[in-house]
């Protein structure tokens, strides 16, 4: 542990990106990291060893965190509760996404947001951040299908079937423990608004017990009428990057046939009719949420958020140029995972990694502004005392960047990248 460095452990961690992106400030000792994922491991292992994340101490434990004991975790680490600096997690999301069908907490995976609350009241580390898909704002704790919804017939919600109950319920409970020691401030961000080549949403939630109230770092990037630095892009991502044996979960000749009627930045949309009928099925007729069928992507825009199935006609991550999908390696350059970062597994797997990460620009964001108020808590003779509470900023979380296809041409929007 270098001088002046913060200790941290990190839960849920997955591949490492948002850890990747706390540990690029320098700012912070690696203890431990726990996922229980193998493959996942794995990759934290070897980057470890090969000296690009943590250090040779840092421990990897691949466990279950719903059934690991707190008490353990502190007298593994030779640690006392409230020695920590800061506890890092990002309790699996998939619960918690608009995308799809939304399971809440009905879902055991959506459970683990509690469970890192057990790591909190046991650790009682000085902060902690929790990063989430910014679905997880409007979930309820209980999902009433559509078709029985109020405005179908049914009856009015519960409490627990509220949107945004989930997040209430956690709120709630976070600052009841400990006798109210802490206190919460969220922030709704996108990643491409500091500088990452990607749009991509979150939530992040900073809390500490040393009643300070957190502000979020405004966005750096934008469009030129904000006067603000311009968008990074795909081709500021890639610039410069080779691979000697890419890795791929690449289209089937099937899939390839159809993309080769989309030009750079189009989608669905620049197809003959007749191949999007027959390309799309049913979802041709569909209304709203296709603008990822049959996507190539732009040089000279953000690249989408990067997914798990890239290779999916509904979520298609096509080459600009190539006919053919992003590699694992090109993933991992828009999710700005450090040079040289190795993926252990299949492709899948890989991909599963790469996909499920936190974009390590949000790290290194969240890691300075960690770093700036446990540093101003411990030399301020007179620190600052907030009332326990929680606050939630929007900070522009929602970008576009493209309009697709009019007029026969791909779109970009003119007043969304600057000059």
């Amino acid at each position: 542990m270098e001088p002046g460095q913060l200790s941290m452990i990190s839960l849920f961690t997955g591949a490492g990106g948002l850890d990747a992106g706390l540990d690029a400030t320098g700012k912070f000792n690696v203890l431990a990291a726990a996922e229980w994922d193998s493959a996942s491991c794995r990759t934290l292992e070897v980057n470890r060893d090969a000296g690009r994340f943590g250090t040779a101490a840092t421990r990897i434990y691949e466990v279950d965190l719903s059934v690991m004991d707190p008490h353990e975790l502190l007298s593994d680490l030779g640690l006392e509760p409230g020695e920590l600096d800061v506890l890092v997690g990002g309790p699996p999301c998939q619960s918690f996404s608009t995308a799809g069908r939304r399971g809440t907490v009905q879902d055991p995976r959506g459970q683990l947001l509690w469970h890192f609350l057990r790591f909190v009241e046991v650790l009682r580390p000085k902060m902690f951040l929790v990063e989430n898909v910014r679905g997880l704002l409007s979930a309820a704790l209980r999902h009433r299908p559509i078709a029985d919804r109020p405005d179908k017939g049914g009856a009015p919600l519960s409490a627990d079937e509220q949107p945004g109950s989930v997040v209430r319920s956690w709120v709630a409970d976070l600052l009841a423990m400990n006798g109210g020691e802490y206190r919460v401030d969220s922030f709704e961000v996108n990643a491409v608004n500091y500088g990452a080549p990607q749009l991509r949403e979150r939530v992040l939630f900073i809390g500490n017990r040393m009643g300070r109230t957190v502000e979020f770092p405004a966005p750096t990037h934008g469009t030129s009428d904000q006067g603000l630095l311009p968008f990074k892009t795909l081709a500021d991502a890639l610039s410069g990057f080779a691979e000697e044996a890419p890795v791929m979960m690449d289209f089937s000749p099937r899939k390839k046939y159809f993309l080769s009627f989309v030009p750079e930045g189009g989608n669905w949309r620049a197809m003959p009719e007749r191949v999007q009928q027959e390309s799309m099925g049913r979802a041709f007729y569909a209304k709203g949420g296709r603008s990822g069928w049959w996507r190539r992507l732009s040089w000279d825009l953000p690249s989408p958020t990067i997914t798990t199935l890239p290779n999916h006609s509904s979520t298609s991550m096509c080459h600009p140029s190539e006919t053919r999908v992003l590699s694992v390696g090109e993933c991992a350059r828009v999710q700005e995972f450090p040079e040289g970062w190795v993926f252990v597994g299949s492709a899948a797997q890989q991909m599963k990694q790469v996909g499920n990460a936190v974009p390590a620009r949000l790290g290194m964001v969240a890691g300075e502004l960690i770093a700036a108020h446990l540093q101003a808590a411990a030399t301020e003779s007179s620190p600052v005392v907030e009332l326990a509470g929680w606050t939630n900023t929007y900070l522009r979380s929602h970008v576009r960047t493209r309009s697709w296809w009019k007029n026969g041409q791909a779109v970009v929007r003119e007043r969304s990248l600057a000059s």
